[in-house]
């Protein structure tokens, strides 16, 4: 009996979010879908993060994925971008975790080393090796969809090693592991 497994993969952001889709079928990928969504021509973070949220509810509802991994942000030097990113991992995470979806993160060195065997690949050597694992015949212009494909693809590598990023199946499994969150 074949087993199958859609794995959606989030790489937030407030300028573009990039997200790919794989299905796993007896422990071999299938490239079903990767894209983006541009966010530059509005102004209002708000606005942003509405449509982060509602696009991902609409790639839920479409696909249906099984699970989701995303990307985590990463301490930069720039603490605005960090928070506007830590916003946009969370409204694609409150949209999944509404859904019931269970939800791991990756830190983005991890997943550079899923994909390619080197925490420190650039976006362009990364998005070359999921285009010869996956056949992919063209590359898209921005490497955001590459990177949300690159965080399926690395969970699916990483699949039954659950420590490797946080894991939350709901509502009530995150406020059990963040307290201190809650206010």
């Amino acid at each position: 009996m074949a087993t199958e497994k859609i794995i959606l993969g989030i790489d937030p952001g407030t300028t573009i979010m990039g997200f790919g889709i794989i299905k796993v079928v007896n422990k071999k990928m299938e490239f079903i879908q990767m894209n983006e969504l541009l966010l530059k021509k509005y102004n209002d973070p708000y606005t942003k993060l509405k449509l982060i949220f509602e696009r991902t509810l609409e790639l839920i509802d479409t696909y249906h994925p099984d699970e989701i991994a995303i990307e985590a942000p990463f301490f930069g030097k720039n603490v605005q971008s960090m928070l506007k990113l830590g916003r946009a991992q969370g409204v694609a995470m409150a949209a999944g975790l509404s859904r019931q979806i269970p939800i791991t993160e990756y830190m983005p060195k991890k997943i550079k080393m899923a994909i390619t065997g080197n925490g420190n690949a650039s976006k362009e050597q990364v998005a070359k090796m999921l285009q010869g694992m996956l056949n992919l015949k063209t590359l898209p212009k921005n490497l955001d969809s590459t990177d949300g494909l690159a965080a399926a693809v690395c969970h699916f590598y990483n699949e039954g090693r659950m420590e490797i990023g946080k894991n939350y199946t709901g509502w009530e499994a995150f406020v059990k592991h963040n307290p201190k969150k809650i206010n």
